[in-house]
């Protein structure tokens, strides 16, 4: 079969997914149908939004499925409808198994990691917050487990010291769609061989996880070393970010502050992790259990994410705080 006759039904919802989509498109293969999230209230005026994935699919008139349940029996026979030869998922939630099998050639996803490696809803996070130095994206067939199936294709990139998950996100965003491609034609031509992922596990290895991140995970904790801390800060940047408090020493008052990015301060003194110092015009550190990290991205409550110096010259006793550990 051409790549252009196969019948593709293409799944995912946030803006990592719709550059997949798109290269699909502007290849001219057959995408029959999209399947995304629902649409949900958001902003103060709880105003319907509709994700970035439907966004793009309504440009381009492809016909649009938003299943608030992904087994209800009418979503279920209007996929069936559409005689899908394949299916692709990126950036999607989990699918049951008679979704995932309907299609003749099988689904297959894009994962933001190099499986085996970082199975789970963050895979980019997870690489960073633990210092990893490569990363990549995967595309492997889905199966019974989450993010196990047989493995079809890998891309690698390294990640720079000073790269931030937003940074590999838009990397990985292009490559990935790009993989998707190369993946639809070597099925097409039945030019692959899926390799069973545990065949690339050797018994050193130790398989990381990259589990959905809560709020609980992004706060900082300064008892830690700075390079941990550092890239927890990189890991979380721009989104869903790192954040600490600041207690005033005088009044009943607590700020929390998400920090987008900071670097080590190799010159100052060691001191209690937690204590804050700052200039009240260019700088502001935070001690860590080994050193400290000069923080220069940040967000205060109620205020805009600054450049440091920014929020200095507006918040001018800053001194007067310190760090809740």
């Amino acid at each position: 079969m051409s790549p252009k006759e196969i019948r593709i039904v293409f799944m995912g919802t946030p803006d990592f997914a719709v550059e997949s989509l798109k290269a699909l498109v502007e290849k001219d293969y057959n995408v029959v149908g999209v399947i995304t999230a629902p649409d949900k209230p958001a902003g103060r005026g709880r105003q319907l939004s509709e994700s970035a994935v439907k966004q793009y699919a309504m440009q381009q008139s492809l016909h649009i499925l938003q299943p608030e349940k992904l087994k209800n029996p009418e979503f279920i026979a209007e996929l069936e409808s559409l005689k899908a030869d394949l299916q692709i998922v990126v950036a999607f939630r989990m699918l049951p198994e008679i979704v995932w099998s309907m299609p003749p050639m099988g689904t297959f996803n894009l994962h933001g990691s190099l499986l085996p490696q970082y199975r789970g809803a963050a895979p980019l996070n997870w690489a960073v917050i633990n210092g990893e130095t490569e990363t990549g994206v995967t595309t492997f067939l889905l199966s019974h487990e989450i993010d196990t199936g047989k493995i079809m294709f890998q891309e690698k990139i390294e990640i720079a010291e000073n790269d931030t998950v937003g940074d590999l996100h838009d990397q990985l965003m292009v490559i990935g769609a790009n993989l998707v491609v190369k993946t639809v034609e070597a099925l097409a031509s039945g030019n692959v061989e899926a390799i069973d992922q545990e065949n690339l596990i050797a018994n050193q290895d130790r398989i990381k996880h990259a589990p959905k991140i809560f709020k609980d995970d992004c706060r900082i904790d300064w008892t830690r070393d700075t390079e941990s801390v550092r890239n927890l800060v990189r890991g979380l940047s721009p989104y869903p970010t790192a954040w600490t408090e600041l207690v005033h020493s005088g009044k009943q008052e607590v700020l929390t502050a998400k920090i987008f990015a900071a670097t080590r301060d190799n010159f100052s003194l060691p001191a209690a992790p937690g204590t804050l110092q700052t200039d009240g015009k260019k700088f502001l550190k935070i001690a860590c259990t080994d050193g400290w990290l000069s923080i220069t991205d940040i967000q205060l409550s109620g205020k805009k994410r600054m450049k440091i110096d920014e929020l200095l010259r507006g918040f001018h006793d800053l001194g007067d705080w310190r760090v809740k550990v």
